[in-house]
């Protein structure tokens, strides 16, 4: 069994309720999964008010799982290069915001949070890989397709945004926050749910794989719902789509999503 948790933007107290209630973690927020697999969608600072308590808290959860034979890991998220841009390079250019300063505080950077990542926190950040391929499943933090442009393969995907990561042209970095501002790539309205999953299809084929569970595109904005009603992941395309992003942010419970290896 694989459980999934989509982007947490700083809900420290939010994500240690749902580790709890999962039996992930036990009463002192130690890892109690054993050999489960625990991987996040990736979006783990801004918007929230403690990011930099989440990365330590799935940082150490991620040793502890490892020690006993279970795992945690995570994809790379858009606001994990926004905080690592700015970062980086400050108020330097940014394409889409004027800087990269300008783009992380638009889309809800918090300063205190800056202040207190470390080295530690910003190598692990730019460690994560793009995307995972846990059996069938693609699990990616964007519902969007620009993942192509930086390979063929899964190991090449990977490589070429950790290059553009380490880059110390200002463009790769300013070309990577564009592109992973794409959105709902497989999602073509109300008949999306029982609809087409052509382009789903389409996407996952060269990865061998016949599922993606991402997040990035909250759930309620999606289905215009209530953010406290949603409690579960969006399955859509014909169910080759797990949307986990359950909108924390926003004043959503949560969930952890569990699917079968």
């Amino acid at each position: 069994m694989t459980a999934f948790i989509g982007d947490v933007h700083g809900q420290y107290d939010a994500l240690s309720r749902l580790l709890r209630d999962a039996h992930l973690v036990d009463a002192h927020g130690r890892w109690a999964g054993s050999t489960e697999q625990l991987w996040f969608a990736g979006d783990f600072c801004d918007r929230g008010p403690d990011g930099v308590g989440v990365l330590d808290l799935v940082m150490r959860l991620q040793t502890e799982a490892a020690a006993v034979g279970g795992h945690v890991g995570a994809v790379l998220g858009n606001h994990d290069v926004v905080v690592l841009g700015v970062r980086r390079w400050g108020d330097l250019s940014s394409g889409l915001y004027g800087s990269f300063r300008a783009a992380w505080l638009a889309n809800g950077g918090q300063p205190h949070d800056l202040a207190r990542l470390t080295p530690a926190h910003a190598h692990w950040l730019a460690a994560l890989p793009a995307m995972a391929l846990l059996g069938t499943t693609l699990l990616t933090h964007c519902d969007a397709t620009f993942y192509n442009d930086y390979g063929a393969t899964l190991p090449a995907i990977n490589a070429g945004i950790a290059a553009a990561l380490q880059s110390d042209e200002i463009e790769q970095w300013d070309a990577l926050l564009e592109r992973m501002s794409q959105r709902k790539a497989f999602w073509s309205g109300a008949q999306a749910e029982g609809g087409s999953s052509f382009l789903a299809e389409q996407f996952l084929a060269p990865f061998g794989a016949h599922r993606l569970v991402h997040g990035h595109t909250p759930i309620p904005l999606v289905r215009r719902v209530d953010p406290r009603a949603v409690t579960t992941a969006f399955v859509y395309a014909n169910g080759r789509c797990a949307n986990v992003d359950g909108g924390l942010y926003l004043g959503g419970p949560g969930f952890v999503y569990r699917q079968a290896d």
